[in-house]
C-alpha cells in the first residue's frame, strides 16, 4: 500500500513535477529567455538534494545490498538509487543543450518554458520507472516521458519537417504502448496482481496460465523494443531524427534507451526469465539482427543526423548482449548459487549492461552536443558539411572525434571498456547441448558478430572524423560566446577520457546496482521504513 515510506521515496520526482508545472503556467505570463534553463538546473540540484537528504548519497557505496524491499508500487534499492542520479545527471545535460524552435536556418539561442518543463518530465519518468514495483506505475512512468517528448520534438523544430517527424513518433510510441499494456493485461490474468513481486510466484507455472505469462512477456518486449528501437522496430528512428534538432535527437536517443533497458531489467528480475527456455535465444537474434542492421544501414548514410539515429539503433543491440547472457544463466543456474548470492556472471553480465548504456549516452549526447555546436553558425545536416571543421573550430573536432572513438569501441575511450565487458561476459558462459546446439556455441557467435559489427561501424565513424580533418571546407570561423553546447560537449568529452583512462569507479558503481538488480524484490512488512543507506539496507536483510 502506499504510505509515508512511499512519498519520501518519490520526493525527488515530486519536485521535478512541481517544478515543471511551475514553469508550465509561469512561462504563460513571463518571459524568462536564458532564466528557465537556469530554474530547469536548479530544479535538478534540488531533486538531487532530496536524494542526499533521503540519505542515500553514492558515497555510502561500500556495503552491498543482496537484495531490497518494494514499499507499496515503489521500490527501495539500490540499482533504483544510482539509475536517479544517472537520470539527473542526463537531464543536466539536455539542459545545457536546450536551445529554442528551429524554423529553418533559424534558431533561437533560448529554449522555451515548455521545452524545459518537458524536459523536468522526462527525467521524473526515468527516476520513476527505476523505482517502480507495480506494472502500472511502470506504464506510466513509460508515458511521462514519451508524452512530453512530442512537446519536445514539435518545440524543437517548428516547420512542417518537424511536424512530420513528430506526427511519426506519436503514433509509433501509442503502437509501443498499446503492446506494452495488452502484454501487461496477460502478466495481470496469469498473476491477479500487478505488483512485479507477484510475478516471481509463477515460476513452474504450467498449462494456460505459462502461455499467458510467455505472451505477456512478448509483448512487452515487443512494446519496449519499439521504444529502445531494436530491429525490426527501428523504422521510425532515421527520419524522426532527420527531422528535428540536435538535441531533440539526443534525447531521443538516450532518454527511451534508459528507460526501457531499466523496465527490461525489472521485468526479467521479477518474472525470472528462466520461464521461457528459449528466451535467451530469442534475445541473442535480436541483439544480431539489431547491431547488424543499424550498423550496414549507417553505412550508407550520408545525413549527419540519419547515420546517428542508425547508431543508436545497433547500440540498441549490444545492451542486448548482456541481458542475454544474464537470461542463459538464469536459465542454467537458477537465481542465487549455493550461498545465496546471485550468480557471479549474471551479475557480471547487468554490470557489463549498465557500464556500456553510461559510456553510450554520455558519447551519444556529447556527438549530438557536438555538432549542434559546430552547426550554430551553419547547419549540420549532411557529412560533407563536417569538411574543414577541424581547422575553423579545432575543440569541436576533437570532442567530436572523441565521441566517434568512443562509439567504435577504440581504446583508451569509455566504449572500448563497455564492448570489452560485454564480450568477455558473453565468452564466459558455459552451458552443455540445448537441442539447437550448445549454449557455449551460441555465445561464442554471439561474441564473433559482435566484433565485427564493431569493425563495420569503424567504417562510419571515422567516417565523420576523416570529413573534419582530412577534406578541405569553405567558410570562415565566427567567434561567439560560450554556450550550453559547448558546455555539454566539454562535460561529457571530459567523462568520456577519464572513464576511459580510469574505468575502476564506473565498474565498481554499476556492479553494486548490478548486484541489486538481478535479486527479485521482496514486499516490505507494514510499517517498515525504508533504509536510509545502503548499511541500512544490509541491516534490513540480517
Amino acid at each position: 500500500m502506499t504510505d509515508a515510506n512511499t512519498i519520501n521515496l518519490l520526493l525527488p520526482e515530486i519536485v521535478l513535477v512541481v517544478a515543471a508545472t511551475i514553469i508550465f503556467v509561469a512561462g504563460a505570463f513571463f518571459d524568462a529567455r536564458g532564466g528557465w534553463r537556469w530554474i530547469a538546473c536548479c530544479a535538478l540540484a534540488v531533486a538531487a538534494a532530496a536524494l542526499v537528504w533521503q540519505g542515500s548519497a553514492m558515497a555510502s557505496l561500500a556495503p552491498v545490498p543482496r537484495a531490497a524491499a518494494a514499499y507499496g508500487p515503489v521500490t527501495g534499492d539500490y540499482f533504483a538509487l544510482v539509475i536517479c542520479w544517472f537520470a539527473l545527471g542526463l537531464g543536466l545535460l539536455l539542459a545545457c543543450m536546450a536551445e529554442g524552435s528551429q524554423h529553418g536556418n533559424n534558431t533561437s539561442h533560448w529554449p522555451c518554458s515548455e521545452w524545459v518543463a518537458s524536459l523536468l518530465l522526462v527525467v521524473a519518468g526515468i527516476m520513476l520507472s527505476a523505482q517502480a514495483n507495480d506494472l502500472v506505475l511502470v506504464f506510466l512512468a513509460l508515458e511521462l516521458i514519451s508524452i512530453p517528448t512530442y512537446v519536445l520534438l514539435v518545440l524543437s523544430r517548428g516547420d512542417m519537417v518537424g511536424r512530420e517527424a513528430t506526427v511519426k513518433y506519436f503514433f509509433l510510441s501509442v503502437i509501443s504502448s498499446g503492446l506494452l499494456l495488452y502484454g501487461f493485461s496477460f502478466l495481470y490474468g496469469a498473476t491477479g496482481s500487478t505488483e512485479l513481486a507477484s510475478l516471481t510466484a509463477v515460476t513452474g507455472m504450467s498449462g494456460s496460465g505459462a502461455s499467458l505469462v510467455h505472451l505477456g512477456l512478448l509483448l512487452a518486449l515487443a512494446g519496449l523494443g519499439l521504444k529502445i528501437a531494436l530491429a525490426p522496430f527501428h523504422f521510425y528512428a532515421a527520419d524522426v531524427y532527420q527531422g528535428t534538432s540536435a538535441t531533440a535527437a539526443a534525447l531521443l536517443a538516450t532518454a527511451p534507451k534508459v528507460a526501457g533497458i531499466v523496465v527490461l531489467l525489472r521485468l526479467g528480475a521479477a518474472a525470472r526469465l528462466d520461464l521461457a527456455t528459449y528466451g535467451w535465444q530469442v534475445l541473442i537474434c535480436l541483439a544480431v539482427l539489431t547491431m547488424t542492421v543499424g550498423n550496414v544501414m549507417a553505412l550508407w548514410q550520408q545525413n549527419v543526423r540519419r547515420l546517428l539515429a542508425y547508431s543508436s539503433v545497433a547500440h540498441a543491440g549490444y545492451l542486448l548482449i548482456g541481458i542475454s547472457v544474464w537470461g542463459a544463466v538464469r536459465m542454467r543456474d537458477g537465481v542465487a548459487n549455493a550461498s545465496g548470492e546471485p550468480a557471479e556472471l549474471a551479475v557480471g553480465a547487468v554490470s557489463a549492461t549498465l557500464f556500456y548504456l553510461a559510456g553510450y549516452v554520455v558519447a551519444t549526447i556529447g556527438a549530438f552536443a557536438a555538432v549542434s555546436y559546430l552547426g550554430r553558425t551553419r547547419p549540420i545536416d549532411r557529412v560533407s558539411d563536417l569538411q574543414g571543421a577541424a581547422k575553423l573550430y579545432p575543440g569541436g573536432a576533437a570532442a567530436l572525434s572523441l565521441f566517434m572513438l568512443s562509439l567504435t569501441g577504440l581504446p583508451p575511450m569509455v566504449g572500448f571498456w563497455g564492448k570489452l565487458l560485454l564480450i568477455v561476459r558473453a565468452l564466459s558462459v558455459d552451458g552443455g547441448s540445448i537441442g539447437l546446439g550448445s549454449m557455449k556455441s551460441w555465445f561464442l557467435g554471439l561474441a564473433i558478430i559482435t566484433v565485427l559489427n564493431a569493425a563495420i561501424s569503424a567504417a562510419y565513424y571515422l567516417r565523420l572524423v576523416a570529413a573534419m580533418y582530412f577534406r578541405p571546407g569553405t567558410g570562415e570561423a565566427v567567434e561567439r560566446r560560450p554556450g550550453g553546447a559547448e558546455l555539454a560537449m566539454g562535460l561529457t568529452a571530459m567523462i568520456v577520457v577519464v572513464l576511459g583512462l580510469f574505468p575502476a569507479s564506473l565498474m565498481h558503481y554499476s556492479n553494486a546496482a548490478a548486484k541489486s538488480a538481478v535479486t527479485p524484490l521482496k514486499s516490505a512488512r507494514a510499517g517498515e521504513t525504508p533504509p536510509r543507506d545502503a548499511v541500512g539496507l544490509l541491516q534490513n536483510q540480517k
